[in-house]
């Protein structure tokens, strides 16, 4: 069995103003902040000698290659990526930042928010764009429900609640 892995699809090229600040602030962090640090201690392990054994100086440096390989991913897909930042014409229907509330046939209330591939949080409700349940949510409106394919077997859910600001939502 080889290491071969065929090329993934590339996620959707779409962010929510939050989810770009979140990734501007660790791009920002890693660059000015934890960088520098790493950098001054591998200086101070590389001074105390013998290299080949020295812990310090063998993690400083794979920190290093990982947070340059972090920075150079965000660099690019901040570049590349399109911050969503209106309201859609229908506010009524499912689109991109949406919030929505869904039942299950248990009568159970779901609540999920639609972003993009960078920010989805199951722990926060966050499905990303590219889901199944997102991709059928798309342009659906209240008392519209979907099917969605799960391990337990097919799910029903019906829509009760489409908004677009979280305000709205914290019900909490």
């Amino acid at each position: 069995m080889g290491r071969y892995r065929p090329p993934q699809k590339p996620g959707s090229k779409y962010i929510t103003p939050e989810g770009f600040r979140r990734l501007d602030d660790e791009l920002t962090y890693l660059w000015k902040n934890k960088r520098p640090r790493i950098t001054q201690a591998v200086r101070e392990a590389a001074a105390q000698g013998d290299r080949s054994e020295n812990a310090e100086y063998i993690y400083g440096k794979k920190q290093l290659r990982e947070i340059d390989y972090r920075v150079r991913f965000l660099r690019k897909r901040l570049d590349n990526i399109t911050v969503v930042d209106t309201l859609p014409g229908d506010t009524t229907r499912v689109f991109f930042g949406a919030w929505v509330e869904l039942e299950n046939q248990h009568g159970e209330i779901l609540r999920y928010r639609i972003v993009g591939p960078d920010e989805f949080d199951p722990q926060r409700g966050f499905i990303s764009m590219d889901s199944p349940v997102a991709q059928a949510l798309m342009k659906k409106t209240i008392d519209d429900c979907i099917v969605v394919n799960t391990p337990e077997g097919d799910t029903e859910l019906c829509i009760i609640a489409v908004y677009y600001d979280a305000k709205e939502s914290d019900d909490e």
